[in-house]
């Protein structure tokens, strides 16, 4: 059916294809809807269609990093290392996609440029940068949380004359360095991936460090297939703890401050639980390592620990060593041989915070009056997280007012799926969601079922307008800021709170609660009615 100004009409309008939306559109034809999905990528994959950079692997176990809704796509398919790679995780999402039959409603290689809400209809109206237009009552925003590249306004970058590349934009066919003087900005997740394997082909490595990561060695392996097969036929225990437990995941946590441990029995503690290779397990030792900033630095030091036992320059160790915010305030990175690749003759670290970086000039980077020479860059800068997909459409809502506008002091949003005065449109994994801060599958899941049994109910009410009321939003967006300031993650300068995007308002963009309690809040607040909504 078309608009009487030619644009396609849907009952439902989804924007990406990752995880939320490849689920997302699915529930929508399950309910008999029909559904316009778009997508700027070639095909399925979100964030792990374009991280493609070598050494790009997820930091959550493979088995519990899947679907669990379909016993279809549990049974059939195979993962074949702990923690997955790129390329398997993208297989994986075009198996699910191809099993679930989703991938007829994509548009692919279209980009959303704008979502318009009309006051008057009730109804989106979507345009592209192809020039297609589409019409629906239901707007989803399924973008992902890691989806926008973060490039800083470095001096002088576009006068480097050598290759440049971004971790989270990397050409499919690859880049060979091998005989070339490379640079690496950033040191991040994406950077402590793809640093080591740079510095096995390159004929020179020089990283380029703002600030020092807390990164576990993440012990990758092959799977067993006794693994496999117990985790299968366990599969039911592990949806009940993926729903219980804060972090989507199961870790047990003693029951004792971390300073009424002994530094003898600390130490131990955290030894066993760095074999596991496991960071959740790690953080979640004792109950207080992040509410309390005296118990964190006992982690943070053996954190510390490892970097000196495997780094042979104690100066180059120690700057290598986070101590200018608490352990997890940023995100703990998994690696391979992060750390040991700083011994190679190959390697140079240069600390930014001892010798800035002042400018790129046609030959390299110029650091505290030094330049470096440089035949490549690779930018490993992060991302405009959370918010910054959501803004880079144009999102325009009742009386014209845009999302940019409503958010230009940071995001207010009820239970991170709703903006007041943006009604019909529901974010998946949104600010003020436990997203990132979760398995982020398992945050997905609970979000696409809460906003498809939405979406159910209203069809049976017939209802045509669903917001979000203002005080809602407002109490719950400062109820996220409270659970924060009792938390150690306000102290890091992080993505975690904007504070790596210029400008950016600095809040948390996460609910801090745990994934489980979020679910019962949202099951109350759907089970009320929908408290807290307007329908219509």
């Amino acid at each position: 059916m078309n608009t009487d100004n030619g644009a396609a009409e849907f009952d439902a309008i989804v924007v990406g294809a990752g995880f939320s939306g490849i689920y997302m559109v699915h529930r929508l034809r399950e309910l008999g809807l029909t559904v316009r999905a778009f997508e700027a990528a070639d095909g399925v994959g979100g964030t792990w269609f374009w991280n493609r950079y070598p050494g790009a692997r997820c930091d959550c176990i493979s088995m519990e990093y899947a679907y669990t809704f379909s016993p279809e796509l549990i049974d059939e398919w195979e993962w074949t290392e702990r923690y997955p790679a790129q390329p398997e995780i993208l297989r994986y999402l075009d198996f699910a996609a191809d099993k679930l039959d989703v991938k007829k409603h994509f548009r692919f290689r279209t980009r959303v440029v704008s979502a318009s809400f009309d006051d008057h209809t009730d109804r989106w109206t979507i345009t592209t940068d192809t020039g297609e237009s589409a019409v629906a009552k239901y707007f989803v925003t399924a973008v992902g949380c890691l989806s926008t590249s973060q490039t800083p306004q470095f001096p002088g970058l576009e006068n480097f004359e050598g290759e440049t590349y971004h971790t989270a934009d990397w050409p499919s066919e690859g880049v060979d360095f091998s005989g070339k003087r490379v640079g690496v900005i950033g040191t991040g997740s994406s950077g402590v991936q793809v640093i080591p394997l740079l510095a096995e082909q390159a004929e020179a490595l020089t990283v380029f460090q703002r600030t020092p990561a807390f990164s576990l060695d993440c012990g990758n392996r092959a799977l067993t297939e006794s693994e496999k097969r117990e985790f299968k036929e366990n599969i039911e225990t592990f949806k009940a703890i993926s729903k219980t437990t804060g972090s989507g995941q199961y870790t047990d946590t003693l029951e004792v401050s971390a300073l009424d441990h002994s530094p003898e029995e600390r130490w131990a503690t955290y030894e066993e639980r760095w074999n596991r290779h496991r960071a959740i397990d790690l953080i979640a030792s004792y109950p207080d390592l992040f509410t309390n900033r005296e118990a964190n630095e006992t982690i943070a030091e053996f954190f510390r620990s490892k970097i000196r036992a495997v780094v042979e320059d104690p100066e180059l160790a120690e700057q290598l060593s986070p101590r200018t915010y608490p352990l997890g305030a940023k995100r703990i990175t998994l690696d391979t041989n992060y750390f040991q690749t700083y011994n190679r003759d190959n390697v140079e670290l240069v600390s930014l915070r001892e010798a800035p970086l002042e400018e790129f000039t046609a030959r390299g980077i110029r650091t505290g009056g030094v330049e470096h020479e440089l035949d490549a860059v690779v930018l490993a800068t992060g991302f405009d997280a959370i918010t910054g997909p959501l803004l880079k459409i144009g999102v325009t809502g009742v009386g014209g007012r845009t999302l940019q506008e409503k958010w230009k002091d940071g995001p207010v949003t009820y239970l991170g799926i709703a903006v007041d005065e943006f009604p019909n449109m529901f974010m998946l994994t949104g600010p003020g969601s436990p997203n990132v801060l979760t398995n982020v599958v398992c945050a997905i899941e609970q979000h696409v079922e809460w906003t498809s049994n939405c979406i159910e109910e209203l069809e049976k009410r017939g209802a045509r307008r669903f917001e979000a009321l203002e005080p809602h939003a407002h109490d719950w967006t400062e109820l996220n800021d409270r659970l924060a300031q009792d938390t150690l993650y306000p102290e890091g300068n992080s993505w975690y709170t904007g504070a790596n995007v210029p400008g950016k308002p600095r809040v948390i963009l996460s609910y801090v609660g745990g994934l489980n309690t979020y679910r019962d809040i949202c099951d109350e607040v759907a089970a009320e009615g929908y408290r807290g909504f307007a329908i219509k």
